[in-house]
């Protein structure tokens, strides 16, 4: 693993417990999801710039991907690893972004707990959350 990746993946672990708002982008008020990644990017090093404009459901996300790309993420088809930022669908015209921490263990912001959680990747019998798209910081 390289230390980017690690050093990402221990920023999100970082941040659990972190109180849940919506739209959130600091640690102090809460964060959501976008606000998650955004945050563990810049906390191992990274700059990011947020999307704006999204809603708890989006039929069409298309105009907000960029984010990963800007972010410096790239995209893979593997398996998820430790530090790999995955794009979820818990429901229908629901995304959510989540981080692997190991195969199967995610970062997330739990908008029923209201708080930022480490937990399993639903994965048996079906996913409960599809991988819809995964994305790697690329090795230095």
């Amino acid at each position: 693993m390289s230390e980017t990746r690690e050093a990402f993946a221990q920023a999100a672990e970082s941040l659990v417990g972190t109180p849940f708002r919506l739209f959130g982008r600091d640690t102090a008020y809460g964060l959501d999801c976008v606000g998650l990644v955004a945050a563990a990017l810049a906390r191992s090093g990274r700059s990011v710039s947020v999307p704006a404009g999204y809603g708890l459901r989006n039929a069409d996300i298309a105009d907000f991907l960029p984010f990963a790309t800007l972010a410096g993420l790239k995209p893979c088809d593997s398996d998820p690893i430790r530090g790999d930022v995955l794009l979820l669908r818990p429901g229908a015209a629901q995304h959510h972004l989540a981080i692997a921490t190991a195969p199967h263990m995610i970062v997330h912001a739990h908008a029923g707990l209201r708080r930022i959680v480490s937990q399993p990747l639903p994965t048996d019998p079906e996913p409960a959350m599809p991988i819809l798209r995964a994305w790697r910081l690329p090795t230095e």
